[in-house]
């Protein structure tokens, strides 16, 4: 309580001295607005070490970013070619299957057999001989 008092005391006369002072003359005005502290207005602390540890942290999280975004881009890439060889290969194994069972129609023995009479005038054999070699 003690304390209080005395810095309160202590402020009531800066502020009462303060108020009775003789106005400055424009010189000494000047003089005392142009007169730098030595203190700056901010203090600021620099520790050296601390401020390279942090700009080292930022730099690898910037790296750490930058790899992160290529390499999704990257996978991204894949991921777009991967859909393309697969759509690829979807229509190849569906013209295989088509193929296949234009094959088979070609391979048909009834149409051969009609090809056969009809386009080149054959006809199947009403008797049939077979040669025995002994």
């Amino acid at each position: 309580m003690l304390a209080q008092r005395k810095y309160y005391e202590e402020e009531e006369e800066t502020v009462y001295s303060r108020q009775y002072q003789e106005p400055l003359s424009r010189e000494e005005e000047i003089k005392n607005l142009s007169v730098r502290s030595e203190e700056p207005l901010f203090k600021t602390v620099v520790d050296t070490a601390t401020r390279s540890h942090c700009q080292i942290l930022f730099l690898v999280a910037a790296v750490m970013a930058l790899l992160v975004t290529v390499g999704s881009g990257i996978s991204a890439s894949r991921g777009y070619a991967l859909v393309a060889t697969q759509s690829q290969a979807e229509q190849m194994e569906q013209e295989n299957e088509r193929l296949r069972i234009e094959n088979a129609k070609l391979k048909s023995p009834q149409r051969i057999k009609d090809i056969a009479e009809g386009e080149l005038g054959m006809s199947v054999p009403k008797k049939i001989y077979f040669a025995h070699e002994n």
